[in-house]
């Protein structure tokens, strides 16, 4: 691999990072929508937990590696200077939907694909092309001249980025790196000790796996983008696993191939559907699923549109934003991530009672179940 670019190099290792993920997210049905159904459904944090322990073990070994001086996570994306409260409120609420609508974030949607399912490839195509419309492209008004002039610049309150380290550390005038340092610990720790403290989650072997390894995988792009791609002459922006803005760059890929070199996202896109369709050839779990009525359509299409557009808002996904924007620290991720669990909780509730009401009706009854309205 001598003669290959840190560019190549970096790529390789994030999409045989990604093959794991898909193998593993389609084994083990890894998927956070459907974690937050199982809580407002069933009142089930089993798999809810699997999520908090890939954010537990991606915090602190993203820390550790911070502490130890080989990552610069402060220049991620997740620590601008810009705090974007509204891209990360309005963006993460959309993308709750979306992800619900289309019965999978950006990841499970990918997993999805890979098994056979053509539903989730409709989503995926119109996630990539919305995605890129909201960077480059018609939508990029929107974000540029409605969502960005309203971020707020955390530089102008003396402050070098909005870690929760550098917010605490300035609110009680202590040094910045021991309160990451004591931030990191008791959050991280905190996360692995909620999850793991359930008797039902210690006895799924799959829970376990899935959210030990989604978190291993996070802090290796970490690693891989911030050590191997850290050079000199051609330096690679650092950066994690992430499945929105990847996803619409992987399609402009395909489209430029010629005149196109492969980065991280894009080849992470690749090798999570890689794995997953692997998986699910070997398994025998491969199976070819389709729209079973004009509403099921629409609403994987209507899911796309929100998870594109809202997931660049915001800047992330479940993973992109829910593990490694979390793994930071960053105040932007803890927000978006409430921002997506509600949007979804909402969501479940208005199908829910939608089989019965009127939409408006089943709104106000939604908002009285999570407590936001009086009954």
């Amino acid at each position: 691999m001598e003669e290959w670019s840190v560019a190549h190099k970096v790529a390789l290792w994030g999409f045989l990072g990604a093959v794991v993920f898909g193998v593993v997210g389609n084994r083990t049905q890894f998927c956070t929508m459907g974690a937050i159904s199982d809580w407002i459904n069933m009142g089930s944090l089993a798999r809810f937990r699997s999520w908090l322990l890939a954010m537990g073990v991606a915090l602190l070994a993203a820390q550790a590696m911070q502490a130890a001086d080989w990552v610069d996570l402060s220049a991620s994306m997740y620590l601008s200077s810009r705090l974007g409260l509204a891209g990360h409120i309005v963006g993460g609420f959309l993308f709750g939907i979306g992800m619900t609508l289309g019965a999978g974030c950006g990841q499970r949607t990918l997993v999805r694909v890979g098994g056979g399912n053509l539903k989730s490839l409709v989503v995926l195509l119109i996630l990539g092309l919305t995605a890129y419309m909201t960077l480059r492209g018609l939508l990029a008004v929107v974000r540029i001249e409605v969502i960005e002039p309203l971020s707020i610049g955390v530089t102008e309150y003396g402050l070098a980025d909005q870690s929760l380290g550098t917010l605490i550390a300035w609110a009680i005038g202590a040094d910045t790196g021991t309160t990451s340092i004591v931030v990191s610990l008791l959050i991280g720790l905190g996360l692995i000790w909620f999850a793991a403290k359930d008797r039902v989650f210690r006895a799924s072997r799959d829970d376990i796996i899935s959210g030990l390894v989604v978190g291993l995988l996070v802090a290796g792009a970490w690693y891989v983008t911030g050590v191997i791609g850290n050079d000199d002459f051609e330096p690679v922006r650092i950066e994690t696993l992430t499945f929105i803005a990847p996803v619409g760059n992987a399609l402009n890929y395909l489209m430029t191939w010629t005149g196109s070199t492969i980065g991280f996202g894009v080849a992470v896109v690749f090798g999570v559907l890689t794995g997953s369709l692997g998986y699910s050839v070997i398994s025998g779990r491969f199976r070819i699923e389709t729209f079973a009525t004009r509403a099921d359509m629409l609403n994987h299409l209507y899911a796309g549109v929100l998870m594109g557009f809202g997931g660049v808002l915001s800047l992330g996904c479940t993973i992109g934003q829910g593990v490694g924007g979390l793994s930071t620290l960053s105040l932007g991720s803890f927000v978006t991530i409430i921002f997506i669990v509600f949007g979804s909780a909402l969501t479940i509730k208005v199908q829910y009672y939608g089989l019965d009401d009127p939409f408006l009706k089943s709104l106000r009854q939604s908002l009285q179940d999570l407590r936001l309205l009086p009954k």
